[in-house]
This record gives C-alpha cells, sequence and structure tokens, in this order.
C-alpha cells in the first residue's frame, strides 16, 4: 500500500494479513527502513471507536438526534435538498469542500467530477502550499525543484523554515545521512526546533523577517564575489533589478530588522557560496503569513544567485505530468464560482451557500476562524453532509453524515509531492460496516440527480489521468510494479523569458512588485504553529490523545508575566480567546509563542478560532504565523 497521508515522504507500506500490523515497505528506495508514530498507528485508527460506520440523519433537523438509516434513505435525503436547492438558488449556493485527508487519485479528485458536472463552487485550495507555488512560479515558471535522490551528493542542506525532523522525517534521514559524509546543515527558523538541534548552523530571524535575512544573504553572495556571473548571463533575466535592491540590505539594517547577527548571515552566504552542490527546503509553514508569498520567492532565488538550477525543494507536484483535470472532468465543465478557502468562514457565516459538502478533511479544526464557520454551518438555511471515516468535529455538525472507509479498504494511486515514485495501493480489509468509497458514492449520488454520464470505470478514469506521466505502463502499475513519474527537465523555465526571472516579469504585468518585498511585521506576542509529530492535522486524536493544549513561552517573557510551568492561561485576540496550559523553554525567543497545530483550548476553542480570515495577495494561502495574540494568567 500507499500511505495517503498529506505527508512529504508517501511511504509503502506492508501489512501482515492476519494480524494487520503495518511495517515500512522495502519498494521504495525514499521511505525503506521505518515508519513514523502515524503508519505505526493506523490500524488503532482503522478499527477506532470513532469510526462512521453507517449512513447517519437528522430527522427532525438541526436541533434533532442523529438516526441510523440506510444508504437508500439517506441518498434520498441528499439528492432531495441538493435539487431543491440547485432549483431555488442556482447551483452556485451547493459547495463542495475536501482537501489532502487522503491523496489518492480516486479518494480526492475523482468525485469532484459531480460537482463540476453540476456546476457547484468549490475552494481555490489555498489553505496550504498555494502562495508559496505562485511565488516561486514568478520566477521559475513553475514550482518544482529538487529531487530527494539529490540530497546524497549536496554538500549543503538549508531547511529554510521546514522542521523536516517532525514533518519530512524520511527526508530528515537522508540528510543526516549526507551530514555523517561531510555535508553541512543549515537551518533558518525562530524557533529551536529539532532540525536546529541537530544542525551545523543555526540562525534565528524574527517572524516574519525572512524577506530581509534572503536579502542580506544575497548581498553578501553578491559582495563576496560567490555569485556566478556566467550562470546568471546564461539562464537569468533581471538580475541587475535584484542586485540593486539586495545592496540596500546592509549587515547593519538586516541585523535590526532580523536580529541575525552580520556573522551568521556572512557564514550561510558562505555556505552558498562554497558548498555546491546544495539544496534549499522550504517549508510550507514559511509562506503561511504576511510574508509568506514573498519570502518564499525571495529564498528561492538565492541557489540560482550561485548557478544551481533549481536549487530548492518546496514541493514537486508540479514537476509531474499527472493530469488532474482530467479526473474531476474540470477540462469539460468548470465550477460556477471558486471562492477563497482561507476566508470560507465568512461567506459561509453570511449564508451564502444553501447546500455543503464537505469529504477528506476537516475544516471546522483546520479553516481560519473556526467560530464563524461553526455558525455559518449550522444556519437553519444551510444543509450539511460530510462524507467521512470518523466522527469529527464537521461530522457532528452535518445533516447527513456518510460513513467512507480508510485507506487499509479501499484502492487507489496516491501522487507524492517529493519522490517520484508510485505503485497501485490495494484492498488489505473488506470496507467496515457499510462504508462506502468515493467512487462508488459519486456514482450513485450522480444516477439519482440524472447525471449518471460523469461515472466512468475508476481504472479507465485512472489511465486516462496518468496517460504520459509514467516511466512504463499502467498495466505494470495494476500488476504491482513500483514505477517512477516522469518529470520536468531542471533547466527548464517556464517564465514568459524561458528564463529565471529575478525580476518577475508576469508580476509586473499583474501589477505586483517584480521583486520580493518586505514588510514590517506586526507588533506583540506572534503565536507560531507547527506540525506534531504524533498527527497529521487532526488525524491520530483517537490513537494518541488530544494533541497538546500548551502554548510555549520564553522563560524572560514567563518572568515578566509572573507565569510558572503548568499554569493555565488565555491566548486571546480582537478573534476570541483559547485557553493553554504553560511550558516554558527557551527554545522560542522573547515575543513568540508557538502551540501544536489544530490544537482544541482547554475551554474547548479551536486554536484556529484566533486566526484571521485576511489573505496574502500572492496565492491567497493563509497568514497563520502572522497571529498577534496577548497573554493572560488565568485566575
Amino acid at each position: 500500500m500507499s500511505c495517503p497521508r498529506d505527508c512529504y515522504d508517501t511511504c509503502f507500506i506492508d501489512v501482515d494479513l492476519d494480524t494487520l500490523t503495518p511495517r515500512a515497505s522495502s519498494l521504495n528506495p525514499i521511505t525503506q527502513g521505518f515508519l513514523c508514530p502515524r503508519g505505526r498507528g493506523d490500524k488503532a485508527r482503522v478499527f477506532s471507536k470513532e469510526r462512521v460506520l453507517y449512513p447517519h440523519v437528522r430527522p427532525e433537523g438541526k436541533n434533532s438526534s442523529f438516526r441510523r438509516v440506510t444508504w437508500d434513505e439517506a441518498l434520498e435525503v441528499v439528492a432531495k435538498r441538493l435539487e431543491q436547492v440547485i432549483k431555488e438558488y442556482g447551483p452556485g449556493s451547493v459547495l463542495h469542500v475536501e482537501y489532502a485527508g487522503h491523496m489518492g487519485l480516486l479518494t480526492w479528485y475523482y468525485p469532484q467530477r459531480l460537482w463540476n458536472r453540476i456546476g457547484a463552487a468549490r475552494t481555490d485550495y489555498s489553505i496550504c502550499s498555494k502562495s508559496g507555488h505562485e511565488a516561486i512560479s514568478l520566477h521559475y515558471g513553475l514550482s518544482y525543484g529538487r529531487q530527494p535522490e539529490d540530497i546524497a551528493e549536496s554538500r549543503l542542506l538549508v531547511f529554510w523554515g521546514f522542521n523536516a525532523a517532525v514533518s519530512a522525517v524520511h527526508l530528515w534521514r537522508l540528510a543526516l545521512e549526507a551530514q555523517s559524509k561531510g555535508a553541512k546543515i543549515v537551518a533558518v527558523d525562530p524557533r529551536m526546533s529539532e532540525t536546529a538541534k541537530r544542525s551545523d548552523l543555526w540562525v534565528q530571524p524574527r517572524p516574519g523577517t525572512d524577506v530581509a535575512l534572503a536579502y542580506g544573504v544575497a548581498r553578501e553572495i553578491i559582495e563576496s564575489g560567490f555569485a556566478d556571473l556566467e550562470f546568471l548571463s546564461k539562464y537569468t533575466l533581471g538580475f541587475e533589478a535584484f542586485r540593486e535592491e539586495a545592496l540596500k540590505w546592509t549587515p547593519e539594517r538586516v541585523e535590526r530588522v532580523t536580529g541575525v547577527r552580520a556573522a551568521d548571515v556572512k557564514s550561510l552566504a558562505e555556505a552558498y557560496g562554497t558548498l555546491k552542490p546544495s539544496i534549499t527546503f522550504i517549508g510550507f509553514g514559511v509562506q503561511k503569513s504576511r510574508n509568506g508569498a514573498e519570502t518564499t520567492r525571495a529564498v528561492s532565488l538565492l541557489p540560482a544567485l550561485v548557478g544551481v538550477h533549481r536549487g530548492f525543494y518546496y514541493s514537486n507536484s508540479r514537476g509531474f505530468y499527472v493530469r488532474v483535470d482530467r479526473l474531476t472532468l474540470e477540462d469539460k465543465y468548470k465550477p460556477s464560482r471558486v471562492v477563497s478557502q482561507v476566508a470560507l468562514a465568512d461567506l459561509v457565516e453570511r449564508g451564502e451557500f444553501k447546500f455543503v459538502y464537505v469529504y477528506n478533511s476537516n475544516p471546522v479544526l483546520t479553516l481560519p476562524r473556526a467560530d464563524k464557520l461553526v455558525r455559518g454551518l449550522t444556519r437553519q438555511d444551510v444543509f450539511l453532509v460530510v462524507h467521512e471515516t470518523h466522527w469529527t468535529e464537521t461530522a457532528r455538525l452535518a445533516d447527513v453524515v456518510l460513513p467512507a472507509p480508510t485507506f487499509y479498504e479501499k484502492e487507489d494511486v496516491v501522487i507524492p509531492y517529493s519522490h517520484s515514485y508510485v505503485i497501485y495501493s490495494r484492498r488489505v480489509i473488506q470496507p467496515l460496516g457499510e462504508s462506502r468509497d468515493e467512487v462508488w458514492l459519486t456514482c450513485r449520488l450522480a444516477e439519482k440527480l440524472g447525471v449518471g454520464d460523469v461515472c466512468a470505470d475508476p481504472l479507465e478514469a485512472l489511465k486516462e489521468a496518468l496517460e504520459g506521466a509514467l516511466e512504463g505502463s499502467f498495466e505494470d502499475l495494476l500488476e504491482g510494479k513500483v514505477l517512477r513519474l516522469k518529470y520536468r527537465p531542471l533547466g527548464e523555465y517556464q517564465t514568459p523569458s524561458g528564463r529565471i526571472e529575478f525580476y518577475s516579469t508576469t508580476a509586473a504585468e499583474r501589477g505586483m512588485s517584480p521583486l520580493p518585498v518586505h514588510r514590517e511585521p506586526d507588533k506583540g506576542f506572534i503565536l507560531l504553529n507547527t506540525a506534531h509529530s504524533l498527527y497529521t492535522h487532526t488525524q491520530f486524536r483517537d490513537v494518541y490523545g488530544e494533541i497538546p493544549p500548551v502554548v510555549y513561552v520564553n522563560p524572560d517573557d514567563a518572568k515578566d508575566m509572573g507565569l510558572a510551568e503548568g499554569d493555565t492561561v488565555e491566548v486571546y485576540n480582537e478573534n476570541g480567546s483559547v485557553e493553554l496550559r504553560v511550558r516554558i523553554t527557551s527554545d522560542v525567543p522573547r515575543g513568540v509563542l508557538w502551540s501544536p497545530r489544530e490544537l482544541v483550548g482547554l475551554n474547548g476553542v479551536p486554536q484556529n478560532a484566533l486566526v484571521s480570515t485576511e489573505t496574502q495577495a500572492i496565492g491567497g494561502g493563509p497568514v497563520f504565523n502572522s497571529t498577534t495574540v496577548s497573554l493572560r494568567k488565568k485566575k
């Protein structure tokens, strides 16, 4: 099987058919050897008491209790309400919401063919990595970069806002192997992360000041003669404009803005200039801030200064040739509306959608302003249908809940976003209870709505989407062979000029700055949140318990506020208040707080209630890590 989680690693897993115990497969050369805690905990999650195993409806409306019903009854209720809403309000009042709870092609994308066929609205999928993709694409055309195999030959590995030791454990293992053979690891992170603790150099900028740091490093590279002028002349455009801006960022100015000493800036620049080849790993978290897209584009340009083609790794999904639009039928049918996923709570609260269909995600905990989203989804004029494996917070608000199988119980193909290895993931057990997969449900609902023409044999749909994308045949894939995805050339740039554009002509045409822009971050405590090793977003709480409701505070800040280890505090702003227990650590600097991502506070309020629905200009991404808060001890 292939692990379908929203994770860089996309492990292959062998399962003992007698005990159903998972173990790492040796078939994947990148991830062989071990499983993370989520992979080891999958069996418990499959058989969890929190599983949704049968269809349920609320027969008396929002305030009534769930009643178990047959699939036929549930589908009749869903189809009848959907037809009514389309007739009264139009297809634009129907919204499907999904994301990467399971990254399989059939699980995530196949169902969208129904919603596109009827002209429903969809989100712009901006909650995670879109701003970074769009930002890098301004300068490179597409955002793909180096692959995991390149780690072994690299002399410098820079993890910029990327805590790989937690969020990409197999990539991190490869990095440590390279380090043991002489490669240098640098971590750029405001927090002394697990990755920073194992690095040769830790560079600690203030949150939101990475653009200034990147310009400072660029200036040092240029001034020290490390810039590869031949490469810049042959493969890039607009270097002189970039150089002019970079030279403004003197060591004194950089230190004043970022807090990073001139010696550390110089050390990082020297590493770029003398240790080649290199890979700069740009984390998703670094682009989830007001300066996020600007940071991503600025950092991605540093390897180009020293003559490395696409010398970064962000996400390689856009380097493959998979035709997802053929699975979703978006090559034939367009959604009536595309709305902000980040600001979805505002739209739902206003009642812009009368029918909301959720699958493969738990938006009540994962999207900004959870409080507003709950108010919207519980409106009397909003009908919520959720297709889910577990009783999530979103499922518990639904009018209809439909049982979905886990990846142990269905077949699919998962496209990674770091390495390029794929396998046909086969079912190891029959679906539990009455759970039905996304293909089955899509087709049954399509038939009831009179648009059964969208249904296609899932294998034929997969074959069409993967046509020309595999090194090998689709039949090889079905036979169980491990194949590689074809990958775009590293020296190919899909910009208007066909070059790396330090000065982005696309940005200029769109009325944006052609060069990365530094903006001063807000004042006050900055609340950072990142991944926890036991959880994938909100998954695995039924296995490992609730995500710890804690906030990490610098010792000096704790002393100033009279806080002790274990105290209960309110972390609050104009959006809400979350109660958390204090953990005191020097791993976070003064003025910075850190909490595990997507926790629920001691008072039952989700962390994301504090997060603004503000969107970034590039890519529409979120500003999670620009959340400013205050702190007070709970009496």
